[in-house]
């Protein structure tokens, strides 16, 4: 027998025995895997969301008559049986108007009512202006299908002419496709900054 037959021959020993190794080594191995499948939530998650519906980033958005975009986003909404809309948490919006320029909004939560063009912000609110005005306050309630917003409670602003405070602010157009403007009432005080240039 030549020096190849005799390869060939240990080869068909050799090969099917370490095929027989490498699946007795996989069965081995499986064995020791933990078969019992941990859910990758936590338990006071997993109770949130099996106590009601809920939806993950929702995202609104519209156009208005006149051309603005609305967009109305948050981290989670649940639907609220009672008043038909749906409430929010880290609810945020963006209006960016025909005319140029844009508003922001920013809220701990809210709650937002597409059937009635409503939307409702609420805790830490913080308005951001097209001009750079900070608009402060705990409620502001806004429109979707306008660029319309009505604070009915004490506001805080920060601008180009020092700091502002009032009673009430109202965030409108005065006419039909006219540019935004914001007005404040009831016990409007301005403390004026020289140091402060103004745009």
């Amino acid at each position: 027998m030549d020096r190849y037959s005799r390869t060939v021959a240990y080869l068909k020993v050799l090969l099917p025995l370490a095929a027989l190794a490498l699946l007795s080594t996989l069965f081995l191995i499986s064995r020791g895997v933990d078969t019992e499948a941990v859910i990758p939530f936590a338990q006071k998650e997993i109770e949130e969301r099996m106590r009601g519906q809920q939806v993950t980033r929702p995202f609104f958005s519209g156009t208005t008559a006149q051309g603005d975009e609305i967009m109305v986003m948050a981290s989670v909404a649940q639907p609220n049986s009672d008043s038909g809309g749906a409430t929010a948490t880290n609810l945020q919006a963006e209006i960016r108007m025909a005319e140029g320029g844009r508003m922001t909004l920013v809220s701990d939560s809210g709650a937002v009512h597409p059937d009635q063009g409503l939307a409702r912000f609420s805790g830490n609110v913080k308005l951001t202006s097209a001009d750079g005005m900070t608009v402060e306050t705990e409620l502001l309630e806004t429109a979707l299908d306008g660029v319309r917003a009505e604070s009915p409670g004490p506001v805080h602003a920060t601008g180009a002419l020092g700091v502002l405070t009032a009673g009430q602010m109202l965030v409108t157009a005065k006419t039909e496709g006219g540019p935004v403007q914001m007005v404040f009432k009831n016990r409007v005080k301005l403390v004026y900054d020289p140091n402060t240039k103004e745009r």
